[in-house]
């Protein structure tokens, strides 16, 4: 079985695997058949759910390793339960073997020491991740990764619109301010601290303070109001016109997409440059909707998966994340028909056939080219989400 395992490895990933380290690699392989992995990981989106389910497939018939999904409504709740463990002196055995994590959840882990690793060296597919060209894949939210979480997705915050009612899409957080006081009721945004929600917080928030390096930093409590006034006074002016008058939101992005595919919205929000062309191959909305990113540049980053300190399983996490990395795995999350998420990958260190994965992708008609997306802009300290979240659930959470 040992050598059946290996062989299909080397089949399946030749160009990475003369750059392993093949004792230690071969050492986690044979360790990790038998093992199950409990993949804790956001469980609100039906294409991603399904996906997961199968790269669980492919990883149990390849490599003997068993994946449940462990499906989260926020990723703070896995991160509540390793911190728990720990406290209870919990040091092996957890229930956590692997997260789908970034930004703030991923500087509370590393902060706490509530991580295993460093490993993702260890993994011959990491070897092809773009590390240059995504500065994002080694910094995540201005905190060094320094091996302790793999990257396995780019994302980029983009607007979809029905371009059925919108000619000229606004392309500026000030202009989207006008087009809704005379569009009123025809935009909304997910309610924070859903990650889309926040994001958008984000996006305004860097375009309309004046001090943008400040975001580079760990938040200055004592300037944080004076700092993101402009955020607060924006929304201010901006919640009368949206849907339901600001008094109600979406919960998440599937929920906002709902309204646009009922043409309750004209504008919806997404971190995938491709979930337009997605939704609009299962009919989910219209085929008039495309995707527009605005003049000065949006919000990108990296989605990572990082292995607890104390999970049971770390040798068959490892398999797993190493699987989701490979050419093979990562061109059918960036097809629009499974996902639409973009790759990590560098294509110049792929084989040509490993290219062709996805130079034959059609990414879709809404789906806007890599040079069409512009510049991604950079995430703020982590340290912004939670005052942002705090101080927007004061100002504006329903009963407020």
């Amino acid at each position: 079985m040992r050598l059946l395992i290996l062989i299909l490895f080397i089949n399946i990933y030749p160009a990475s695997f003369a750059n392993a380290k093949s004792e230690t690699w071969e050492r986690i392989v044979t360790k990790s058949q038998g093992q199950t992995v409990y993949w804790n990981a956001w469980g609100g989106d039906e294409r991603i759910n399904s996906y997961i389910n199968w790269a669980g497939a492919e990883v149990k018939k390849n490599y003997g390793v068993s994946v449940k999904h462990v499906k989260l409504l926020d990723t703070s709740e896995a991160v509540s339960r390793v911190l728990a463990e720990k406290a209870a002196g919990r040091s092996s055995e957890g229930s956590i073997d692997l997260i789908w994590i970034n930004g703030e959840n991923f500087a509370a882990m590393k902060k706490n020491k509530l991580l295993f690793g460093p490993w993702t060296s260890d993994l011959p597919n990491y070897h092809l991740v773009d590390t240059i060209g995504k500065k994002t894949t080694t910094i995540d939210f201005t905190i060094p990764v320094e091996g302790l979480e793999a990257p396995w997705g780019m994302a980029q915050f983009v607007f979809m619109y029905d371009s059925k009612f919108i000619s000229s899409p606004p392309m500026s957080i000030k202009k989207l301010l006008a087009w809704a006081k005379n569009n009123k009721g025809r935009f909304t945004y997910p309610q924070p601290p859903n990650f889309l929600g926040t994001t958008f917080l984000k996006q305004a928030l860097i375009e309309l303070i004046v001090d943008k390096k400040s975001l580079q930093r760990e938040v200055d409590y004592k300037s944080f109001h004076k700092v993101t006034q402009p955020l607060w006074s924006y929304l201010d002016n901006l919640h009368p016109f949206l849907w339901r008058s600001g008094k109600i939101f979406p919960q998440n992005g599937p929920a906002q997409n709902r309204l646009l595919g009922d043409n309750e919205i004209d504008i919806s929000l997404s971190f995938e440059p491709s979930e337009a062309s997605s939704l609009i191959s299962t009919g989910a909305i219209p085929n008039s909707v495309r995707t527009f990113v605005l003049s000065k540049g949006t919000v990108g980053n990296t989605s990572f998966l990082a292995i607890p300190f104390n999970a049971k399983s770390k040798e068959g996490a490892q398999v797993l994340v190493n699987f989701l990395m490979s050419p093979y795995a990562q061109a059918r999350k960036q097809n629009p028909l499974y996902w639409g998420n973009g790759t990590v990958l560098d294509m110049n260190k792929l084989k040509l056939k490993e290219r062709d994965y996805f130079t034959s992708l059609s990414l879709g008609v809404a789906t806007l080219s890599p040079e069409s997306l512009g510049n991604a802009l950079l995430e703020p300290h982590p340290s912004w989400v939670n005052a942002i979240e705090k101080t927007w659930s004061k100002r504006y959470a329903i009963g407020k």
